[in-house]
C-alpha cells in the first residue's frame, strides 16, 4: 500500500468525528455519583490523539463544538492532546440547547462481573449538524496536504447529514492520493433513530469503496456491513480466528480496493480480565497476535488505540505483522490507564511489544 511521502505535507493524519466531554464516576457507578472526572474522547479523535501523543505524528481533528463554556472545556482538553483544531467549527449557542449543544457521555469502567456502562447524551450535538461543504477538504488534503485520513460509523450515525459528509472527504482524499481507514463501530444506539441496522449497511457499504483500511471487531462486520463470522457465538465469548479469516477473504472479494484489515480480539473473562488480541490481513496475507489474558481498568478507547497502532505502524513503513503488534499492545495500555485516550509513550509500547514484565523502572 503506498502512503504519501510526510515531505510536503502537513499531517500525518486528519481524523473526522465528534469529540464529547466524558464525565467518569472513577470506580462509582453513574446513579450514585457525587463527583466525576471529565476527559475529552470520541472514536475517531481518540486515534488522531493517539498518534500525536503517544507516537508523536503530526495530526488534525475536523469537528464542531457549540461555542459555551463546556464546548470551551472540551478545546482545552483536545489542546492539551496536542492535536490540531485548525478545523474545529464553532457553531453560535442559543444559550440552553434547544437547537445545538455539545455531546456528554458518562461511563462506568465495570468491574469483575459488572460490565462497563455508557449513558449517552448527545442528541442536537454541533458535530451532527455537520454538513457537506461545512469542511474544506480541498484545502486540507490538496494545498496542505495530509497521508491518511480516518472517520467512522460512530461519526456516520450521528444524523441524517453526517454520512454525507464523510463521503465528500473521501472523495476528496482519494482524489489527492490520501490513505483512508474506516473504523465499523456499530452502535445499535445510534442507528435506531436512522433506520437501523439496514441503514447501517447502506451506509458502511456506500463508503466501502473508497477506503483502504477497514478496522472493526465481528459484531462490526456482521451488524454494521452484513459479513458472517462463523464459529463463533451470540455472546462471543469464544472466538474461531479460522472463522474471521474466512470472513475477511469475502471483504476483500467484494471491496477490492481494500488492502488492509484489522480486528482486534477480546474475550470479556470478567469486567476486569479480557483476553485480548488482534488479526490483521495486509495485501493477500494474515498475520495473527493471539489472545493473552490481559487485566483491565478501562476498556473505552482500547479498539482506537489497536487501531492508531496499527496506522502508527503503516505510516512508517514496518512489517505488517509489527504494525499488529504495536497496535495490540498499544490498545492494552490504553485499557491500563482511565479515560478514553491514549496515556502510553512509544517507549512503553516497545517494552510491552517485546514481551517485557512490569517490573518498577527506576
Amino acid at each position: 500500500m503506498q502512503i504519501r511521502s510526510a515531505k510536503g505535507c502537513q499531517w500525518d493524519q486528519v481524523s473526522l468525528g465528534e469529540v464529547m466531554l466524558r464525565l467518569d464516576p472513577g470506580e462509582r457507578r453513574v446513579h450514585t455519583a457525587r463527583t466525576f472526572d471529565v476527559w475529552e474522547g470520541g472514536g475517531e479523535y481518540n486515534v488522531a490523539r493517539g498518534l500525536r501523543r503517544c507516537f508523536e505524528l503530526r495530526t488534525a481533528i475536523v469537528t464542531a463544538l457549540a461555542d459555551n463554556a463546556v464546548g470551551r472545556l472540551i478545546e482545552d482538553l483536545m489542546l492539551q492532546g496536542g492535536v490540531d483544531t485548525s478545523f474545529l467549527r464553532w457553531v453560535d449557542y442559543d444559550g440552553v440547547g434547544r437547537d445545538v449543544r455539545n455531546g456528554l457521555n458518562f461511563t462506568e469502567r465495570g468491574f469483575g462481573p459488572r460490565a462497563a456502562a455508557g449513558c449517552s447524551d448527545r442528541g442536537h450535538s454541533a458535530a451532527s449538524k455537520l454538513r457537506p461543504g461545512d469542511a474544506p477538504w480541498k484545502t486540507i488534503f490538496g494545498e496542505r496536504g495530509a497521508r491518511w485520513f480516518h472517520t467512522g460509523g460512530i461519526f456516520c450515525a450521528l444524523s441524517e447529514t453526517t454520512a454525507g459528509v464523510a463521503h465528500e472527504a473521501m472523495e476528496v482524499a482519494r482524489a489527492h492520493d490520501v490513505r483512508i481507514s474506516y473504523d465499523l463501530n456499530y452502535r445499535p444506539s445510534l442507528w435506531k433513530n436512522f433506520g437501523g441496522q439496514r441503514r447501517a449497511r447502506e451506509v458502511n457499504r456506500a463508503l466501502m469503496p473508497y477506503v483502504d483500511c477497514v478496522f472493526g471487531n465481528e459484531e462490526d462486520f456482521v451488524a454494521g456491513l452484513g459479513f458472517e463470522v462463523s464459529g463463533v457465538d451470540s455472546s462471543y465469548s469464544q472466538l474461531d480466528t479460522s472463522g474471521f479469516r474466512r470472513m475477511i477473504s469475502e471483504v476483500v472479494a467484494a471491496y477490492p480496493n481494500i488492502s488492509v484489515v484489522a480486528t482486534s480480539l477480546r474475550t470479556a473473562k470478567t469486567a476486569s480480565v479480557n483476553g485480548w488480541g488482534g488479526i490483521l490481513y495486509y495485501e493477500g496475507e494474515f498475520h495473527e497476535v493471539p489472545q493473552r489474558d490481559i487485566e483491565i481498568l478501562d476498556r473505552v478507547g482500547g479498539g482506537d488505540s489497536f487501531a492508531s497502532g496499527i496506522i502508527y505502524g503503516l505510516l512508517t513503513e514496518q512489517s505488517p505483522n509489527w504494525a499488529l503488534e504495536c497496535g495490540v499492545a498499544h490498545g492494552a495500555l490504553a485499557m491500563s490507564t482511565p479515560g478514553d485516550t491514549s496515556m502510553a509513550s512509544l517507549a512503553e509500547v516497545r517494552r510491552a511489544m517485546s514481551g517485557a514484565g512490569a517490573r518498577i523502572e527506576r
